[in-house]
């Protein structure tokens, strides 16, 4: 049977970090949780679960944090999680399946996100199937990105989806949401004008009204009710936010 090191960053996650931890204990041979000096309960939580080393590191950004974690792990294969996520059953099962089959270090393996937005399972939006790969082998395999982070593969990878979902308790207020793309977006305006993005005036106009229309109508944001609207609203704004930022930095230089 394979080896599997479970890996998570925190920061502050003392309301979510046990339900994780709870669903990887079946399925890790290893738990490594890197904080990025939380001053909440999250730390005294983890130090309850056997099997869990508990690093602290002082923040370094969402790819290096996490290219950090897997560095001191003791396994090569990994598996990332998020402090706000947790493994559905029929995903704890598919892993168990997984780990007793032979994987090359050329496949990785994917998994359906299911996200939570004011207690309520969203799967419009664009929302749903968030496919994410979270198990792949770190010899051919590192983090990059500033947001969003994706795993850059040294090699041609074979992904084969696991069934079950990851359930994703990520927004429990509106606000919640509010504040995590408006603050996405911050870095992703000073990301644009780094890379010499231009036309910000332009695309401060057009690019909401694309965002609402394409999340909302196209990707049937408004089944989802009310909730829906809200998070396509939120998107659209958040995403002038962004080009707004750029504008600013652009007219500073």
């Amino acid at each position: 049977m394979k080896k599997l090191t479970v890996t998570i960053i925190t920061l502050n996650e003392e309301k979510n970090i046990k339900r994780c931890l709870d669903s990887v204990v079946p399925i890790a041979d290893e738990i490594v949780v890197v904080d990025s000096l939380s001053t909440d309960k999250t730390e005294a939580i983890c130090n309850e679960y056997d099997n869990l080393r508990f690093v602290k590191q002082k923040w370094l950004g969402y790819s290096e944090q996490k290219n950090y974690t897997n560095d001191i792990a003791s396994y090569d294969w990994i598996f990332s999680i998020d402090a706000d996520e947790e493994l559905s059953p029929s995903l704890q099962q598919s892993i168990l399946e997984w780990k007793k089959s032979d994987s090359l270090d050329s496949e990785c393996f994917s998994m359906d996100r299911l996200t939570s937005y004011c207690g309520k399972w969203i799967k419009h939006c664009g929302w749903y199937p968030d496919t994410k790969i979270r198990i792949w082998n770190r010899k051919v395999g590192r983090w990059k990105g500033a947001i969003h982070e994706v795993i850059d593969f040294s090699k041609p990878m074979t992904t084969t989806k696991l069934n079950g979902d990851l359930l994703h308790y990520s927004f429990e207020t509106d606000a919640d949401y509010r504040k995590q793309m408006f603050h996405f977006a911050e870095i992703g305006g000073k990301a644009y004008f780094e890379k010499g993005k231009k036309h910000a005036a332009f695309y401060c106009i057009v690019s909401p009204v694309v965002t609402f229309l394409r999340q909302y109508v196209f990707k049937l944001g408004f089944v989802d009710g009310l909730a829906g609207f809200k998070i396509c609203l939120t998107a659209a704004k958040a995403t002038h936010h962004k080009y707004a930022t750029l504008k600013k930095l652009s007219d500073r230089r």
